[in-house]
């Protein structure tokens, strides 16, 4: 038995409040190493004339990665408090893990051997607005999904589509094209709209703000936008902001209060400025975001820049009634200004859904007092190395996925915000090299994960681009140009995930077979699953799995008769079959 594999806290991802009633435990130990795990657990206040009185229950192998396996049990506490440790047995040896160490027999005679989980608050459960489960988004780049009224196109607009993007070019996108597209959403199956920012700034990408409580004229006037929401509503889409509060732009005017008055200015305090008089180049003596001069960085901890920001957060909710915020480059900005700025929001609308944008294992913002989700980019480049790029077998993206699946409690996994690609990125038919079986193929792997899908403009109808500003160019509406088989399939995942319980969210992931560049996954959910085959190489495969002899399987994807017994798999390159089974 490897002892020094073996890890749990009691909190976090290893210990957590499901719901008001339910606790998860996790444990991870060496891979292939124990036999089975049991949990052994009790109040801390059950004691009789034997000593502290405790049950036990199996936990179920929840998975493996590269190096550990995971193991999960669910309880609910009869007084919502729990002490509790675990019965390890390998092929050779038990043993006791608890908080304390690791003993041959558990100890009973005093409960502070083990790990302690104090008490079930109510308060203290993370809760992500339920309707996101159940959401599949679209992001929109304002300037370049489409043109509905010319009368608002910035000086030297180019005619839609008429070149390629470059950093500083514009084609007169506004809010009016997409209010004249909400049937294509609709007929998609859309149920959220994520906008990149669309208040007032220089850039066509408007990640530099000059004024937070103004649209940018190029989209329209408030009652445009005020009409945009309440249509998006009536067709059950909700909408997404941007919030970019690390940075303002540098036409920002309490930043150009600074170059104006240097350190006289009222504003000094509200940047991160090292010295005077303000330089921009070779490099800005003042923090920005990266080392770009026009993106001066907020001091989120002053306290007018606080009230600033979180009046921003609260004025667009309240009189606009927008769904939720994406929070640009959160990782940067204090934990403190998050937990503030949940409350502004929340206070206002409870449902609404707070979005940050973090690249990296983001457990600290998500312990229910800062963000409901993070942009699960663990997911994104799992998917991507295993069937874009081929970087990773089979074996290693079930590796990898397991990994992001025990990465976070389970409440939290249903509300990440999953993606293929975005304007950050090379678009995924791009980084597939022109394949779209092998597009096709990551929508089935993105829909069926869980967590909340989300498609970049254009991608469902095959559109391509390189690294910014490659990847934002105008949206493609003639229909003799879109790949419709492309859409076509887009939607009908849309559709399974809608209609299907489990495909998505709500049911717990198995890998059953990984060779090769194939696999086979179960997703369980109530009594059925979702058995899904996979060939993520260039040439067929036959790939095979048993079903429990009282079952049976229909065929998801093709109009076939259900099965029984052995489903067997004849898979093109790059193809893929989903079954449902019960």
């Amino acid at each position: 038995m490897n002892v020094e594999a073996l890890y749990h806290r009691p909190k976090n991802n290893f210990a957590y409040a499901y719901d008001e009633k339910t606790l998860h435990i996790r444990l991870r130990t060496k891979k292939g190493d124990m036999d089975h795990v049991s949990l052994l657990y009790g109040d801390p206040y059950h004691w009789t004339e034997n000593g502290w009185q405790t049950d036990k229950m199996a936990m179920t192998f929840s998975g493996s990665d590269e190096w550990f396996d995971y193991y999960f049990a669910s309880i609910e506490p009869d007084f919502r408090r729990l002490r509790y440790g675990f019965e390890l047995h390998s092929r050779t040896e038990k043993k006791v893990y608890t908080e304390r160490g690791l003993f041959d027999e558990a100890p009973v005679d005093d409960t502070a051997y083990y790990f302690c989980f104090p008490f079930l608050n109510a308060a203290d459960v993370f809760r992500a607005p339920s309707w996101v489960k159940d959401t599949v988004w679209y992001q929109i780049f304002p300037e370049r999904f489409a043109n509905g009224d010319s009368s608002n196109d910035p000086p030297g607009s180019l005619p839609w589509g008429s070149t390629e993007p470059e950093i500083n070019n514009f084609f007169g996108g506004d809010f009016e094209g997409v209010i004249q597209n909400i049937s294509y959403l609709k007929e998609l199956g859309i149920g959220g709209i994520y906008f990149t920012p669309i208040f007032k700034a220089k850039s066509n990408h408007k990640y530099d703000t000059i004024d937070y409580m103004e649209i940018d004229p190029q989209f329209g006037d408030k009652e445009t936008f005020r009409k945009l929401v309440k249509i998006c509503h009536e067709n059950g889409i909700k909408v997404m902001l941007d919030a970019v509060f690390n940075h303002s732009g540098f036409y920002f005017e309490p930043f150009q209060d600074v170059l104006a008055n240097e350190e006289h200015s009222r504003y000094k305090d509200w940047f991160h400025l090292r010295e005077f008089p303000i330089q921009t180049e070779p490099r800005p003596n003042y923090d920005t975001f990266a080392f770009e001069k026009s993106m001066p960085k907020l001091n989120t901890e002053n306290p007018e820049v606080r009230r600033y920001l979180l009046d921003v957060a609260r004025y667009w909710v309240e009189e606009f009634d927008i769904d939720g915020w994406r929070l640009d480059v959160a990782n940067e900005v204090d934990h403190s200004f998050w937990r503030d700025f949940r409350k502004a929001v929340k206070s206002v609308k409870p449902d609404a859904y707070i979005l940050g944008e973090i690249w990296h294992d983001s457990m600290p913002w998500l312990a229910g007092d800062q963000f409901d989700a993070v942009m699960n980019y663990p997911f994104t480049n799992a998917a991507l190395d295993f069937v874009a790029s081929e970087k990773i077998d089979a074996v290693g993206f079930a590796d990898k996925i397991m990994n992001v699946t025990h990465m976070y409690p389970e409440n939290v996994s249903e509300a990440a915000f999953n993606l293929l690609g975005s304007h950050d990125t090379q678009r995924v038919l791009t980084l597939c090299s022109g394949n779209k079986e092998k597009v096709k193929l990551l929508y089935v792997l993105m829909m069926s994960y869980s967590g909340t899908p989300c498609i970049y403009y254009g991608d469902e109808i095959a559109m391509t681009g390189g690294r910014d500003p490659g990847c934002r160019k105008c949206m493609e509406w003639d229909k003799l140009k879109q790949d419709l088989d492309m859409f076509h399939t887009v939607q009908k995942l849309i559709s399974l995930r809608k209609q299907v319980a489990g495909f998505g969210n709500g049911s717990k992931l198995r890998f059953i077979q990984a060779e090769g560049k194939t696999l086979i996954f179960e997703k369980t959910c109530e009594g059925s699953s979702v058995v899904i085959a996979v060939n993520a190489d260039d040439h067929p495969a036959e790939l095979s799995y048993s079903i429990d002899a009282e079952k049976t399987a229909t065929n998801l994807w093709e109009q076939e008769e259900a099965v029984t017994g052995t489903l067997h798999f004849i898979l093109p390159s790059y193809g893929f079959a989903v079954y449902e089974v019960k």
